[in-house]
This record gives C-alpha cells, structure tokens and sequence, in this order.
C-alpha cells in the first residue's frame, strides 16, 4: 500500500518523536530503525523539505522534529514523500469521461479519500500513545541501554509498575 520509502520516513519520524531528543545524528537513526544510512539521509532531505523535521550538519548534528508530535499526522509524512492524490477526471483521458468517473476510477478514488481521511487523523504522538497490540517500533530494552526516558510511554514503565524486572 504504501512504498518502502514511506515506511522508512514513518519510522524515522516516530524514532525522531519517540525519544524527543534535541539532534539525532543520521547513523544513529539508521541504526535506530532498520533503514539503510545512505536511503536514510535522502529520505531526511525530503522530510525536512517539508518543515517536518530540522536539522543541523557537522560535528554534534542531526535532526529532530520541527513540531510537537501530536502536531504531525501520518498523512504529513507520507506526503512529504509520495503524496496520497485524489482521482478528479478520467486518468486515460477518454472523452466524455471528464469528471464523471468510471466505476474502476470511482473505487479508487474512494479508496484514496478513505486513506486521505485515517492517515490524516493519526499523529506521531498517537502512535506513541498506542501500546495495547504489540509493542512500539523502537526496541525498549534498547532506549534503556542508551539511558533514554520516555515519560511513560513504553513497556518498561508498565514492568516498573508492576514491581517486574
């Protein structure tokens, strides 16, 4: 559904929101999520050509989100990489078609609204915040490691609880 370069910004940008730090250097974001350094940095120009994220080169650079988390949707991301369009006139150009689609057309076209309409209405912060199904794509055992916090927001805080260890 989506390409695998739009998987790799989600997954940049949910690291990116996930550990709020201020500069996360481009290798230890593709460490971070899988993503190979030299598509990473790429991917990184476009999300920041589209102010979703902020950056600084050299020696203590990186990137971090230009806004908060629950200000970025989904839809903000993949945008910023392929962007999701809407069917308004016949894709083959068959006369008297014009805005009146075919059936084929029409589906997809809904399809893309639909896809528009929950995207759209998902942040970063959402994603965050949603721990019931599996746990979050950033590896916990891992933040701990690094001595990172996350303000509650992963499994190591519920073992905590708990009394887990």
């Amino acid at each position: 559904m989506l390409s695998q370069t739009c998987e790799y910004a989600l997954r940049a940008m949910v690291w990116l929101a996930y550990t709020d730090e201020d500069l996360m250097p481009t290798s230890s974001l593709a460490e971070r999520t899988g993503v190979p350094f030299n598509y990473l940095a790429k991917v990184l120009q476009s999300l920041a050509q589209a102010d979703l994220i902020v950056g600084r080169r050299g020696v203590g650079g990186g990137y971090r989100l230009a806004r908060p988390a629950e200000e970025i949707s989904m839809l903000d991301v993949i945008n910023a990489i392929s962007p999701v369009e809407r069917i308004t006139v016949c894709p083959l150009g068959l006369e008297g078609h014009g805005t009146n689609l075919c059936p084929l057309h029409r589906q997809l076209d809904l399809a893309a609204k639909a896809l528009i309409d929950t995207f759209q209405g998902i942040s970063l912060s959402d994603l965050l915040d949603e721990r019931e199904h599996s746990r979050p794509l950033c590896d916990a055992e891992l933040l701990k490691e690094l001595g990172l916090t996350l303000e509650g927001r992963t499994i190591l805080d519920k073992k905590k609880e708990s009394g887990a260890s």
